[in-house]
């Protein structure tokens, strides 16, 4: 008795002592992207008004930037005893660093200021989320002893902002570099020259700020709804000199670089608009209104380069970068093709054709810049032709370009669409914003590889790095533009920064859910799909099932199989749920209280063909692979908008043939597919298709009209019993002038294969 009495004496005790002793204290190490090594040890540093910052000039960016953030946070004064040192260390990598937290004190070491700028971003994801809008509340902050060694893996470390499309302020281009800089990444492409809007002063030619950036009005809706509408309304502006030195600067001040991008031959209607004699008819035309290729560009003759380099001059005043971007991007041909001017060229250089025009437009700029110290990054189209001597590539239209340009040993950056494209869907609820389309969820950019599979380990030394791309022809307000980028923006920092062997993307969305609480602190708007499910067919005992999972840890799902909503009292997914006819399943993530995030649901039609054994005759595209070949005959169609989803199949220029064993012989009465038509992204459906059964007298070959829908659906009435079915689909082919894409072959993409 008198035991259990003194052990409630003394538990009241600790719990007055602990009451009057109050300290906030965080106790797990999260950080992204997350570091190479991490060992977490025993006790705490308490940061207070004890602690004091111990700093040589080596250091005075980084150790002032988080004096600031720590002094502005909190009412915290490092003015005390308990040292945080900055400690010069020689034998790191210039962007390494190690961060030692101990009881009393804490030892940052890097051997520039920048590695020691990256151990802050660390130190500072250990602090509680209210640091970042200064709304701490308190004297003490424990940081649990932790050390950290760090290196990134990757030197270029990029995100990308289109402002010709639609322009942003510059308070929102530094909050930006803050977020790159928070996530350790050090580079900003700004992308400042469109068809649609000049977005740079350049004094030399005033006509660049008074007409080339601005359009009379701007597209409404997607480019694909037809028939196109637009707003009436004037749209534009630019960036004075003095706008861009200050952006500059303050990038710079982060240990972010900026590089510029001055679009050419292509992407320069809006040049054009301004000083028509830079295009090949000499003819006035307006800056681009809507989106898409425009066939009035650049024309290669002397005034049109006496511009460029005045233009290149002011740039390169402005941006001290290694690199200026030049574009080199969906140049369509059609002008120079009739250009007297151009054909001449051609011959005069010895010249095959308007492909290797472009290269000589290209090598004449590069011989330029290179003249003042500078080097190019274009668009991976700068391969076509020949590939300027000491271009550094960008490979956006998947990995071809930058297996090509490294195994022809020049330096490639890694942002293909498929997987950096942060302008594309990133979530197949319904309810999401309009986009260009595709589908480019959170563990796609995670589990995205810069380094492709096809080279050697010596040519893979000339990937620099990847870079996520934000194009805004649907993002006309910042926060929309912060909507797309996060939390897709995580991931990417992680796949640049972290190496692979300390990737896993599980444990990444739980550090993700917690980072959440620092993008509200920071006013970001972020989306939160992580509350969303994934669904897949299994096979169960050999019978078709579909299972369920949600990447959010200790939540339940709960479902339903008669299409109305989930609700606390819904059946908890423990199994994969047996489908045994077409059925409608609705399912969310569940607390112990209420439901997180949207619903989830699926259609699934339990047709003749699902499950079966289905070939093709083409590798898939590791860009676009859908569910694999299976994913045809899963008894799910894919997404109206987003031709990237997992449904959908992308196979770029290529003859498909694609044969379903149905296992024994089957009665047919139709077979239905649907082919995606975004001609805007290069798509088109197929002109023809043919289809095979057992027996070749019953083959039948259907014409598909062209249209201007975005989905197409193709059927066929078939009476026929066979046990084989065999589509033949010829690729639509090459891409007609004045199109987007032009020259290029077309991308098929195809959804489900209905057999009844």
């Amino acid at each position: 008795m008198h035991y259990k009495k003194t052990l409630l004496i003394l538990v009241f005790i600790s719990f007055l002592f602990n009451c009057k002793n109050e300290e906030k204290t965080t106790s797990e190490v999260l950080i992204i992207p997350q570091p190479q090594q991490q060992t977490l040890g025993e006790g705490s540093f308490l940061l207070n008004n004890s602690t004091g910052i111990d700093y040589d000039d080596t250091f005075k960016v980084s150790a002032e930037f988080f004096k600031s953030y720590i002094e502005e946070g909190s009412d915290i004064k490092l003015e005390g005893s308990n040292k945080i040192s900055f400690i010069k260390d020689e034998t790191l990598s210039d962007e390494g660093y190690s961060l030692e937290i101990l009881p009393k004190h804490i030892n940052i070491k890097a051997k520039t200021d920048q590695g020691a700028f990256y151990a802050v971003q660390s130190l500072r994801q250990l602090l509680p989320p209210e640091f970042e809008n200064g709304t701490f509340q308190g004297n003490d902050i424990a940081i649990p002893c932790t050390t950290i060694k760090d290196e990134p893996q990757f030197a270029y470390r990029g995100m990308h902002l289109d402002v010709g499309r639609h322009m942003f302020s510059v308070d929102f281009i530094k909050k930006y570099i803050d977020a790159l800089a928070m996530l350790k990444m050090n580079t900003f492409h700004w992308h400042l020259t469109e068809d649609q809007g000049w977005r740079i002063e350049i004094k030399k030619y005033p006509k660049l700020q008074e007409v080339a950036a601005y359009r009379n009005e701007t597209l409404i809706d997607h480019y694909n709804t037809q028939p196109q509408q637009f707003d009436g309304e004037k749209y534009g502006g630019y960036y004075t000199q003095e706008d861009i030195k200050d952006v500059v600067a303050y990038a710079q001040s982060r240990f972010v670089t900026v590089i510029p991008e001055i679009e050419l031959p292509g992407h320069s209607q809006a040049a054009i608009a301004a000083y028509p004699e830079l295009g090949c008819t000499g003819e006035q035309v307006e800056v681009a209104t809507k989106w898409g290729i425009f066939e009035d560009i650049y024309c290669p003759k002397e005034e049109t380069f006496t511009f460029l380099e005045d233009v290149l001059d002011e740039v390169m005043a402005l941006f001290p970068s290694k690199y200026i971007h030049i574009g080199g991007d969906e140049a369509p041909k059609t002008r120079w093709k009739n250009c007297d001017h151009c054909q001449a060229l051609i011959k005069k250089e010895g010249l095959k054709d308007e492909h290797e025009l472009q290269s000589y437009f290209i090598s004449r700029i590069e011989k330029y810049l290179n003249s003042k110290g500078r080097q190019i990054i274009g668009w991976d189209e700068i391969l076509e032709g020949g590939l300027a001597p000491n271009a550094t590539v960008m490979s956006w239209r998947g990995f071809n370009g930058a297996i090509e340009a490294a195994k022809q040993h020049h330096d490639v950056i890694l942002t293909p669409g498929s997987h950096c494209y942060f302008d594309h869907y990133q979530s197949e609820n319904k309810d999401e914003p309009l986009a260009i389309g595709g589908f480019t969820p959170l563990e796609r950019v995670y589990d995205f590889d810069p380094i492709p599979e096809e080279l050697t380990q010596e040519e893979a030394q000339y990937v620099l790095g990847a870079q996520g791309n934000v194009w805004t022809e649907y993002m006309k307000t910042s926060q929309k533009v912060e909507y797309m980028v996060f939390p897709r923006i995580l991931a990417l920092s992680e796949v640049i920064w972290t190496y692979p062997k300390e990737r896993n993307y599980k444990e990444f969305v739980s550090r993700v859910e917690h980072f959440h609480k620092r993008l509200d602190a920071l006013n970001i708007n972020y989306a939160n799909h992580l509350y969303e499910i994934e669904g897949k067919m299994v096979a169960n005992n050999n019978q078709p099932a579909y299972a369920l999972e949600t990447v959010s840890k200790g939540k339940a799902i709960r479902y339903t199989l008669d299409s109305s909503e989930p609700n606390i009292n819904s059946n908890i997914y423990k199994d994969p749920i047996p489908i045994t006819k077409s059925v409608f399943i609705k399912a969310g993530v569940f607390n112990t209280k209420e439901q997180l995030g949207s619903t989830f649901s699926q259609d699934i039609n339990l047709h003749k063909a699902l499950g079966k054994s289905i070939t093709i005759n083409k590798a898939l595209n590791k860009s676009y692979p859908g569910s694999g070949a299976e994913g045809l005959v899963n008894g799910i169609s894919g997404s109206n908008t987003r031709y990237g989803d997992k449904e959908w199949l992308g196979f770029s220029g290529e003859d498909l043939e694609i044969t379903i064993d149905l296992g024994e012989k089957t009665d047919i009465n139709s077979i239905e597919t649907r082919f995606h038509n975004g001609n805007g992204q290069w798509i088109y459906a197929p002109k023809e298709m043919t289809v095979i059964f057992d027996n070749e007298a019953d083959k039948q070959h259907i014409n598909i009209p062209t249209s201007k829908e975005n989905l197409v659906n193709v059927a066929i009435n078939a009476k026929v019993s066979s046990k084989t079915i065999t589509l033949k689909i010829p690729n639509y082919g090459i891409i007609k002038e004045g199109k987007q894409g032009a020259g290029n072959k077309a991308w098929t993409f195809i959804d489900e294969i209905i057999v009844n």
